[in-house]
């Protein structure tokens, strides 16, 4: 097979873009979602460059904003959001709790086996955000570390996500990508879409394999609980947190002396300036009691402090700063109070507009009487200095929280609450409903020639008419960052396609691929699919391979659907490293390590390989 014979200015122009798209994604130089908008805006400017025709009409350059796979996603993430809010999740915990009868091996199937099959119906990161709580609960009634549940759990809603055609954005997203390769096919080589259940034969096998992975060498493969503890339900909250972060959540009363040097600082200038500063969940001056004070609250003489830390950092920061310790006041009697305030763990997922932030920058625009005690990370416990760190994506915030705010986090993309709270607003008396919607909605998917975006879409809008959740609730529901990003690379892959780059790569590596056999070049396409999801969003790396695997499957005389369909299900392949979305939001509540991936992650790694393939070419012989 010989070189494509010359370089167009159109195919180097598409070149370019494809470099700077994968350079800005892996890099991270900038917001990936920001990236993504910086080459959309590139390629409405590529007409104008001398020499060079427009690589995409300026007519198709917004289209990603009105696709399906875009309307698509934002329906799931509302859809999850109205099964949580209505109390479906807390449910669904007391059923494995019930059925799995205490024994580990049967609870972590239970609860792999469910997020896996939620994940086939919404997106694998709105599954582990919404399973993270219910494993919470799971560890608390069964006494199971939680560390052994959440990798298992995880590890299969990604699995479960390739289940149906809509369960991840990779394969929502490749219906789109067809319809834009078949523009550029002969009549012969049209390839058609894929509905719904194409894909569960896939889905199921790797599924399973997961489940039997676990099952069977989970004890030798899964880390032993580290800083996790089990949580059974003889254990408070109180005493769990005195374990695993050494705060026995008290609240101890300070009060600003004469020669202290903490009079005339804001809150923000104590905590930004000195050293060894416990959590100030309160301050009292004139009168007035600000619950979690802001930057701008002054610490006057006489001013009531009350602060969260361990007795030995009491007596220290008091004498160090001339503080009297206060005893049998009481002054901040309701920021005790357990029916409206207490301890939490959130999480910071990896799409957060936190990540990247400060303590002190997330504390300025988070509204809610939210304060940051400790960080977990990667298995330590950050107690000092962590409100100068910034945030990444996974880190636990170890928070003192009212638990009405408690809810209104729930309900933000930016956060993942862990902590479940009986006082929460979860409205119950509509469970019934939002899964009439969701049943419906599925239904219409199934058995309906609507779009699948319109048939989601019912079920999004029914859970708002009905009042499952609130139109704002809906909003705050959208992960916004996830939308931009693939609404902005669509049109990239269409321009690569269009400009013939695809073609001219896929006859690049075919040169290097000369007299291997079909399946051999099909492991290329899949392994290239898996190494690219491991440092760029699945989203991403989607875009930039289908069109070069279809182009490679017409070269060697192979089924464009076949490769294609291998490019969507292993851009899920992505378990070696936390840089998954849904790997990042379990590392901090499990308590694990970037080892912890490698090894559990390259067993599955070899196995999805395998499977997926395997049912594949299993499914195209038939």
């Amino acid at each position: 097979m010989s070189h494509v014979a010359n370089l167009t200015p159109e195919i180097v122009v598409a070149l370019a873009f494809l470099s700077l798209t994968v350079l800005l994604l892996i890099t991270e130089v900038v917001r990936i979602d920001v990236a993504a908008l910086v080459i959309l805006v590139l390629l409405g400017f590529s007409g104008a460059l001398p020499g060079v025709d427009e690589i995409l009409p300026s007519t198709e350059l917004f289209n990603g904003f009105s696709s399906n796979a875009v309307m698509s996603i934002i329906a799931t993430m509302i859809i999850a959001t109205g099964l949580d809010k209505t109390g479906s999740m807390s449910q669904v915990a007391t059923w494995i709790s019930r059925q799995g009868a205490g024994r580990e091996s049967r609870i972590t199937a239970l609860l792999a086996g469910c997020g896996a099959l939620l994940s086939g119906f919404v997106q694998n990161i709105g599954a582990a955000a919404l399973f993270l709580p219910v494993a919470d609960r799971i560890s608390r009634l069964s006494g199971i570390p939680i560390s052994r549940l959440l990798m298992p759990m995880g590890f299969c809603i990604m699995l479960g996500g390739s289940m149906t055609m809509v369960g991840s954005s990779s394969l929502i997203l490749l219906n789109d990508l067809i319809i834009s390769s078949n523009r550029s096919l002969p009549a012969d080589q049209q390839m058609e879409l894929f509905h719904l259940f194409d894909v569960t034969p896939v889905g199921l096998a790797l599924t399973l394999t997961g489940l039997l992975l676990f099952a069977l060498f989970g004890r030798f493969l899964m880390p032993a609980a580290k800083t996790t503890v089990a949580r059974s339900s003889s254990v408070r909250p109180r005493d769990y947190f005195q374990r695993v972060y050494g705060m026995a959540g008290e609240l101890y009363e300070l009060q600003a002396t004469v020669d202290s040097p903490l009079v005339g600082m804001t809150i923000l200038q104590i905590e930004r300036t000195l050293e060894s500063v416990p959590a100030i969940l309160a301050v009292k001056s004139d009168d007035k009691i600000s619950v979690v004070p802001g930057g701008k609250n002054v610490i006057w003489i006489d001013s009531y402090l009350g602060v969260m830390c361990n007795k030995r950092q009491l007596i220290k920061f008091a004498r160090r700063y001339k503080l009297r310790i206060v005893k049998n006041e009481n002054v901040f009697a309701s920021v005790t109070n357990a029916q409206q305030t207490g301890i939490a763990e959130i999480v910071i997922p990896p799409g957060s507009l936190f990540v990247g932030q400060t303590v002190h920058q997330m504390r300025l625009q988070q509204a809610g009487d939210l304060s940051v005690l400790k960080i977990y990370r990667a298995g330590e416990v950050l107690d000092d200095g962590f409100r100068q760190i910034a945030l990444q994506g996974g880190d636990t915030l170890v928070v003192h929280i009212a638990w009405k705010d408690l809810a209104v986090l729930r309900n933000s993309a930016d956060f993942a609450v862990v902590t479940d709270h009986p006082n929460e607003d979860v409205r119950y008396g509509k469970t019934r409903v939002a899964l009439m919607f969701f049943t419906l909605s599925m239904l219409l998917v199934l058995f309906t020639d609507f779009q699948i975006s319109v048939s989601l879409l019912f079920g999004a809008v029914g859970m708002v008419v009905s009042g499952a959740i609130t139109m704002d609730e809906a909003y705050h529901a959208v992960s916004w960052k996830t939308v931009f990003l693939l609404a902005s690379l669509i049109p990239l892959g269409q321009a690569v396609e269009y400009s013939g780059a695809a073609a001219w790569i896929a006859s690049q590596v075919l040169f290097w691929l000369d007299g291997v056999a079909v399946w051999e070049v099909q492991v290329v396409v899949a392994t290239l699919a898996t190494v690219f999801s491991l440092f760029m969003s699945n989203v991403g790396a989607t875009v930039l391979l289908v069109p070069l695997a279809v182009n490679m499957a017409n070269a060697v005389g192979a089924d464009p659907a076949m490769f294609a369909l291998t490019v969507g299900v292993a851009t899920s392949n992505s378990f070696l490293l936390p840089t998954h979305q849904v790997n990042a939001l379990i590392m901090g509540p499990g308590g694990y390590r970037v080892s912890d991936f490698i090894r559990v992650g390259s067993v599955m790694t070899l196995l999805f390989m395998v499977v997926s393939i395997s049912v594949i070419n299993l499914m195209y012989s038939i």
